[in-house]
């Protein structure tokens, strides 16, 4: 099988693939664990690798590409959190990319909270090694008080009081498994490699694992035949990790896309949530293109919540990212401009805090939350 892939691919990472399902029994690997290698192999891997993912010559842009508003409305939230805490501030943003938003934040503090500035200490944990030598030049100025550092390393650490861990954008891009339901019972799908069309196809066993059945059980998944799901059982497990190890009054938002499972598993997702992204174009073809584009689902906010306060956090806010931004003050943000120069900075700032608030853009589909530990 090697030698086909070399032929047709010259792809490392299929290679990989196709030795590890060499490995199986059965010819199978779980979708959790292709997506896996696909965005996180460390040679080979979408987001481990050494390319532009974001912005316009990347895949996809976030919130924080946009004039720097999130980060501005996200410092100014953090802010009034870190004041009610004593002594050495800790701020941790987990899975920060290129650390644009990091830097916003930090900007924004130093500029309007000098004091809380004094006192605050930021680490970034990223997985990737390129990623953490960007963090490293975005934050040259801030490079005094920052730490970035592997998840491995962080994970030594101990509690951490006086902290508000934050993230943008991370959940949704954990592996997930993928299910469906047929009349046969339940189904895990995963991938082969089909000789007869020379590439990866989808494949389907009868569902293993009790951990995948008590999830099912917990989140009651509707029977509803041939319905896929996504099943985030590593996003579950990083809430319960970042929960256990915060000290009480510390806090954890959570910015991402995604929904209550009520909507998550709603008739009219039949196919699940589960999107590409590559060049700016959305599809749903996770097989081809593989370490070569973004793989994501949505958020289960409902079982999110859940994998916190079985960990003694508590919810204490979770509306959409439009909500929040106009509590934190964005319509402030806006400035008279000049309207016979379109391309002023005031009137590009301008356009991004109405793209952000547009319904059908970000606004509505993302979601905020903020957990505290009791």
């Amino acid at each position: 099988m090697k030698d086909e892939v070399r032929k047709e691919e010259n792809n490392g990472l299929l290679e990989r693939i196709l030795e590890r399902l060499g490995e199986s029994p059965d010819d199978f690997l779980s979708f959790r664990d292709y997506m896996e290698a696909c965005l996180y192999d460390p040679e080979w891997g979408y987001y481990t690798s050494e390319r532009p993912k974001i912005g316009h010559t990347g895949d996809f842009y976030t919130a924080a590409s946009l004039g720097g508003l999130l980060g501005e409305c996200l410092a100014a939230y953090i802010s009034v959190q870190l004041k009610s805490f004593e002594g050495t501030l800790r701020l941790i943003e987990w899975g920060g990319g290129t650390g644009r938003l990091a830097a916003q934040v930090l900007d924004t503090i130093r500029e309007k909270e000098p004091e809380l500035y004094g006192r605050l200490r930021y680490t970034g944990v990223e997985a990737s090694l390129y990623h953490r030598r960007l963090q490293a030049e975005t934050l040259q100025e801030h490079k005094e008080l920052i730490d970035i550092v592997a998840p491995e390393s962080w994970s030594a650490s101990g509690s951490l009081a006086n902290t508000v861990l934050f993230s943008n954008e991370l959940p949704d891009a954990f592996p997930v498994h993928r299910i469906v339901w047929r009349q046969e019972g339940w189904m895990e799908l995963g991938v082969r490699w089909s000789p007869a069309v020379g590439k990866l196809v989808e494949t389907e066993r009868p569902l293993r694992g009790e951990e995948l059945l008590r999830y099912i059980e917990a989140e009651q998944l509707p029977r509803r035949v041939d319905q896929r799901f996504e099943v985030n059982l590593d996003a579950v497990r990083w809430c319960r990790e970042i929960a256990a190890k915060l000290a009480s009054g510390s806090l954890m938002v959570t910015i991402d896309y995604g929904d209550v499972r009520e909507e998550l598993h709603a008739s009219h997702r039949m196919e699940g949530t589960l999107l590409c992204y590559r060049g700016h174009v959305a599809s749903d073809t996770p097989l081809e293109h593989a370490g070569e584009q973004d793989i994501t689902s949505h958020v289960n906010f409902s079982a999110f919540m859940e994998a916190g306060e079985a960990k003694g956090m508590e919810t204490v806010l979770y509306q959409t990212q439009k909500q929040f931004l106009v509590e934190q003050g964005i319509l402030g943000l806006l400035q008279n401009h000049d309207a016979s120069d379109p391309f002023s900075e005031t009137a590009k700032r301008n356009r991004a805090i109405r793209q952000l608030l547009l319904s059908d853009s970000m606004s509505e589909l993302f979601k905020v939350l903020v957990q505290r530990k009791k």
